[in-house]
């Protein structure tokens, strides 16, 4: 007998514990144009260097700009890891669900660049009591904890928006 499929796993594997689609329904008394959301997206293939590197990691985060200039999200702060990027945003439009926002930006970037993304992303809402400081350093601090430069000030795949 074949192993029963979940709807959310890519293989069926006997006793393999399968990943389950990650919920990004927002809350309906919350208004998503007035939160932040930490949110981190990994590439399928993981410990590799893949997207810290000059001919992806430049126009990725030229991609993190236009969305910016054009007001589709607010990126307060974004960090390039090499296999996986850390924002900290915020989503202007009430009317375009984040998942939506998000989803179109990983298709885009997978097109124009190449990437192989995981199928979904991890998304926090910064509630009231978390510090948005807190939350913007520590994804600042990512490459330096993880050993690819000695101060945050080294790692050439960071964008600030504006300084606090």
């Amino acid at each position: 007998m074949p192993p029963e499929r979940d709807n959310n796993s890519r293989t069926p594997q006997r006793g393999v514990p399968t990943r389950k689609q990650l919920p990004h329904e927002v809350p309906f008394w919350i208004d998503p144009s007035k939160e932040d959301y930490f949110i981190t997206i990994c590439c399928r293939e993981r410990r590799q260097n893949q997207l810290a590197v000059p001919k992806i990691g430049e126009p990725l985060m030229d991609t993190i700009r236009h969305r910016n200039e054009r007001q589709i999200w607010y990126a307060h702060v974004a960090v390039i890891m090499p296999d996986h990027v850390h924002l900290v945003l915020g989503f202007p439009d009430r009317e375009r669900r984040i998942e939506v926002i998000v989803s179109k930006w990983k298709e885009w970037t997978a097109k124009l660049l190449g990437i192989r993304w995981q199928r979904d992303f991890f998304e926090h809402r910064l509630r009231r009591d978390e510090s948005f400081r807190e939350k913007a350093d520590y994804v600042l601090a990512n490459p330096v904890r993880a050993g690819l430069v000695d101060r945050e000030e080294n790692w050439p795949y960071a964008f600030i928006a504006n300084p606090w």
